[in-house]
């Protein structure tokens, strides 16, 4: 009979269990090694996250290159066919005889070129905004494809 300090009761007959070395370093290991598999499990799927997300902003930049030389080309068309118009403009007001006749003719030119710049702005808002769609399309979906996977796990 043993008696325990402070307290006035006695414990009788108390066994503590056996203490095993080797049944707590099995434990250890089985830890330890469930442990590292899903560590090895994490890399994996982050390794294969990144590779995803990798070719997603390469297709991007791709895109970006390839809508940048198409809206280059746009603008070098617009900006041609204004310089175009004006030289066109400048030999006709050469020929002008008389100031009604310039008016005339500097009131048309102006209504044309208007209606012609909101036209170019048109053409290249089409152009910019497909631009927009196609470069944001790899990463919306990467983005989406990784959705459906956390919410599939």
């Amino acid at each position: 009979m043993s008696k325990i300090p402070g307290k006035t009761e006695t414990i009788e007959n108390v066994e503590f269990p056996a203490f095993d070395p080797s049944k707590a370093t099995e434990q250890v290991h089985a830890v330890v090694d469930q442990g590292l598999e899903q560590s090895k499990q994490a890399f994996s799927k982050l390794s294969s996250d990144a590779e995803t997300t990798q070719r997603a902003f390469q297709s991007t930049f791709e895109t970006a290159k390839t809508t940048g030389n198409e809206v280059s080309l746009k603008m070098l068309d617009a900006l041609r066919t204004n310089a175009e118009a004006g030289f066109t403009h400048l030999e006709a007001l050469v020929a002008v005889k008389s100031p009604s006749e310039f008016i005339e003719l500097q009131t048309a030119f102006l209504r044309k070129q208007v209606e012609k710049s909101a036209e170019q702005a048109k053409g290249l808002q089409v152009v910019m905004m497909r631009a927009s769609e196609d470069m944001s399309k790899p990463i919306r979906d990467a983005f989406e494809k990784a959705l459906k996977e956390r919410k599939a796990a």
